[in-house]
């Protein structure tokens, strides 16, 4: 089921409204899934469905991104006020510290939630924040390219690639390692949310600065790395590892940055197994 709500976030100037959207579905431990800069909650849908038959899936459209509108002004697109923003978000759903997985930008706020003890258990999928000055330099580079690109495309050609595993492959093969597998109304849709996404340059701004780096005692975290990422490569998981002694490392084979899409059963288990 989709949804919004409206709650207030602390800011310098008071109080100040934000708005989220969200789908809900499932029985059981509530799970918050958080998407990566420039897609949207639909990200999630390859596994949402295996989820739902152990766990209440909350899957969010981050602040600026898919359904929900941007920050008002004065609120950052840092991961200060996100990691608030969705402390606030829990409180008005009632979600009494959650299970929560994250991919890319979201497996970041997931980490930060999880140090900010407001979840119970964090699952982690390719998270920015473990990557060398290079690395992130190309990363943000190729996240600037792909935006650049789907905006100069126009729509009716996004839709006549879509249909062909070959034009997927040629919009998405960046973060798929499987392209062919995406339904084609899928990767028009978040073709058109890399697009609209409102937060994308402020959030990237923020996190030329972001370099995770302190642990996460105290409740389980898994960190999973698709063997085919190429965005943020997976030796980056190793330094995952290093800061977060305790976490369980987990390798994808044959899975791209978005892992869901590519591998969905495998990565449905690492989350179950990861929110026990």
């Amino acid at each position: 089921m989709s949804a919004t709500v409206s709650f207030k976030v602390p800011s310098p100037a008071g109080p100040q409204p934000v708005t989220v959207s969200y789908a809900r579905v499932g029985r059981g431990e509530p799970l918050l899934l958080l998407h990566g800069i420039g897609h949207h909650r639909q990200a999630w849908d390859p596994v949402v469905d295996i989820l739902a038959t152990e766990r209440d899936v909350i899957a969010v459209d981050l602040p600026g991104f898919g359904a929900s509108p941007g920050l008002p002004e004065g609120l950052a697109y840092d991961l200060a006020t996100t990691t608030s923003v969705f402390g606030a978000f829990c409180e008005a759903l009632e979600l009494d510290r959650p299970h929560v997985a994250g991919n890319s930008l979201g497996g970041l706020l997931a980490l930060e939630l999880g140090r900010e003890k407001l979840v119970r258990s964090v699952t982690a999928l390719s998270p920015a924040g473990f990557w060398s000055p290079a690395e992130r330099r190309y990363a943000f580079g190729v996240l600037l390219t792909m935006r650049h690109i789907a905006r100069r495309m126009p729509l009716p050609l996004v839709e006549r690639l879509s249909r062909s595993a070959a034009g997927r492959t040629m919009l998405t093969s960046t973060i798929y390692a499987r392209p062919g597998l995406r339904a084609p109304e899928a990767v028009v849709a978040e073709t058109l949310a890399l697009v609209r996404a409102t937060g994308f340059d402020e959030t990237l701004r923020s996190g030329t600065a972001v370099q995770f780096t302190e642990d996460v005692p105290g409740l389980p975290v898994t960190v999973a790395w698709g063997t085919r990422d190429m965005l943020l490569v997976r030796r980056q998981g190793v330094r995952a590892k290093r800061i977060i002694p305790k976490a369980r490392l987990v390798r994808l084979p044959g899975c791209g940055h978005c892992p869901m899409n590519d591998d969905p059963a495998l990565v449905a288990r690492v989350i179950l197994d990861g929110s026990r």
